[in-house]
């Protein structure tokens, strides 16, 4: 197998897991890295021009050219450790509305960036996990210091899988806006990121803020 050969495997591979982050431990080389990337902007942007799946409302439909995306950026790909947590108990996660979704702390991702020792919690909706092919879907909710200016001030999420070894690969680049980011007649109900998951380094990565 070629190079370019192996790019279009693992992009392809990166479409076939859809918008959830591919788990698996071998490290994309920086070219991979960003057709990757650019793969995943092409699919979330084909959602948001669909009238079937897109949170736009109906008169932002027609001017919509794309999402914002801060340029992709190798840096923000990090090797982490995943740490499970079998002992937490379901908790009712606080949401833009009033609806409040069962989730429970399924484990922690260990990780440096910039230089310093970050973590991040991770996740399992009790209502979604019984979805098909929702089973080992896993959500990371964050903010950090770029909320509210560069990025959408009630923070972002990841999609995430249930890992097959501990050692995980972490893509700030495929973070995205909750539907509220889109809405604001109250339509949707978002998840607020829990206070575990205020990282205090920016992410310059992902989704930018449009306005």
């Amino acid at each position: 197998m070629n190079k370019w050969q192996r790019v279009f495997l693992l992009v392809w591979l990166v479409l076939l897991a859809g918008s959830s982050q591919a788990q698996t431990s071998l490290r994309l080389s920086p070219a991979e890295h960003a057709a990757a990337v650019a793969a995943f902007q092409q699919e979330l942007d084909a959602e948001y021009r669909d009238p079937a799946r897109t949170p736009l409302p109906a008169e932002a439909r027609g001017t919509f050219q794309g999402l914002p995306f801060f340029p992709a950026d190798y840096r923000y790909y990090v090797e982490a450790t995943f740490v499970r947590d079998s002992t937490s108990a379901p908790f009712k996660m606080k949401t833009t509305g009033l609806r409040e979704p069962e989730y429970r702390k399924y484990g922690e991702l260990h990780f440096t960036l910039h230089g310093r020792k970050l973590t991040l919690s991770v996740y399992q909706g009790l209502d979604l996990m019984r979805r098909p092919g929702y089973e080992d879907y896993l959500f990371i909710p964050f903010t950090d210091p770029t909320n509210g200016h560069e990025s959408y001030g009630g923070g972002r999420y990841l999609d995430f899988r249930i890992p097959k070894s501990r050692t995980v690969w972490l893509d700030f680049n495929r973070a995205y806006n909750p539907y509220c980011a889109y809405d604001a007649s109250g339509k949707y109900s978002c998840p607020v990121p829990p206070a575990e998951n205020r990282l205090p380094a920016a992410i310059r990565a992902g989704v930018r803020s449009d306005h």
